[in-house]
């Protein structure tokens, strides 16, 4: 672990968005993060300690040797004092040792791995949205809560679908619900046809689709050929973002149930936001992925003010000592392993007969608390944890 060293701010201070821009992930954060991560640096005055923050945007297009490399030239060559986003689980892990060694931040937003707050950890390492612990507990808690109690998976056959099947499982068990049967499919296949009417034919009330990407958007639309999630059937999706519900449209996914840390649509400070970000993307609401990145940067800056220092291990110590203060996860705090302590919102999507608006597309179902569904630090085996926080 690097040690800290007082850096006071007397020069711009350099930030980088790093995520996917033109690759399959790029609607969920891309150049909307970038656009996220500018709002909160103006709403900072654009400046930290009278000196100007610098915002740099590269492309990591999803490929891990990409994203590594670039995120070894943003600390090394060009001055970056932390990254934000990501949006892949492979190219965080990789950066995150890179950021243990220099004792620079990274803050992962749209990356899902639990391991960066677990045995990948590192002291100046933080998650600020979802991840594969909370998902699985906070989607199979909340559903079996509001009624949900029999599933059945449709799960991806490889080791994405089958963990996170397992672990979905377990919980849904272990609230008091049952797995009445699954099915494993081919990642990339055309064809869910045998597998959606298997899961019809259950009688389950949720099918899972323990999938990701474009396996769950094809299954979304030919889910609904059998009219499947119309009636008393729902379906429920693990990660999902509200592009890809926009995209697919109401009539698709009308029912479709999945957790997000935001909804534009949920409450005053949150529809601000989804407003000033639309005016400069294009009339496009924010994702959680991009309103996560936002709260990210703003807390980072917010802490480099008070810190007056642009050293990672002090700043982050700074971001654990401080509340979130912002629409996202207001009050919520960072914990000693980097992860937010962060609510997270049951979402279901609209029927069109109750869409008013093109955004309009969700109902918050339940809001669940950020301490029934993280993982507790001592399970998580962070072998770096930083011994001066105390929250």
């Amino acid at each position: 672990m690097a040690s800290t060293s007082a850096e006071p701010i007397t020069k711009p201070l350099t930030i980088a968005v790093l995520n996917d821009k033109s690759s399959v992930f790029s609607d969920a954060g891309g150049v909307g993060s970038v656009a996220a991560a500018q709002l909160a640096i103006d709403d900072a005055g654009g400046k930290v300690r009278g000196q100007p923050v610098v915002l740099l945007a590269p492309d990591h297009q999803n490929k891990t040797d990409i994203g590594v490399s670039l995120a070894r030239n943003l600390y090394d060559q060009q001055g970056v004092s932390a990254i934000f986003d990501i949006g892949n689980s492979a190219i965080s892990l990789g950066v995150q040792e890179l950021a243990r060694e220099r004792g620079k931040i990274v803050v992962h937003v749209g990356s899902a791995t639990a391991d960066v707050f677990g045995k990948a950890c590192a002291p100046t390492g933080a998650m600020w949205l979802y991840d594969t612990y909370s998902l699985a507990q906070g989607m199979a808690k909340s559903i079996v809560r509001q009624g949900g109690d029999t599933w059945f998976f449709i799960t991806a056959d490889y080791a994405f679908g089958h963990a996170m099947q397992a672990e979905v499982a377990k919980i849904v068990t272990a609230s008091g619900g049952k797995v009445v049967g699954a099915v494993r499919h081919p990642v990339g296949t055309m064809d869910f046809s045998s597998f959606l009417l298997q899961a019809k034919s259950s009688g389950a009330k949720i099918i899972a689709l323990a999938n990701a990407s474009g396996d769950t958007v094809t299954s979304i639309k030919q889910a609904r050929e059998f009219q499947i999630g119309e009636d008393d059937q729902k379906l429920a999706v693990l990660i999902f973002y509200l592009t890809s519900v926009h995209a697919l449209g109401p009539e698709a996914m009308q029912g479709v149930q999945y957790l997000t840390g935001y909804y534009w649509d949920r409450d005053d400070a949150s529809r601000a936001f989804g407003t000033r970000f639309a005016a400069k993307h294009g009339g496009k609401m924010p994702t959680q992925a991009q309103a996560g990145v936002y709260s990210a940067v703003r807390h980072y800056l917010r802490a480099a003010e008070a810190a007056n220092d642009s050293d990672g291990l002090t700043v982050m110590r700074k971001m654990k000592e401080m509340p979130v203060d912002d629409f996202f996860a207001p009050g919520a705090r960072l914990r000693a392993d980097g992860r937010l302590m962060n609510d997270m919102f049951l979402v279901q999507a609209k029927a069109p007969k109750e869409v008013k608006t093109g955004w309009d597309l969700l109902t918050v179902k339940a809001r669940i608390k950020a301490e029934d569904i993280m993982r507790p630090i001592a399970d998580g085996g962070c072998p770096h944890l930083d011994p001066l926080p105390k929250n």
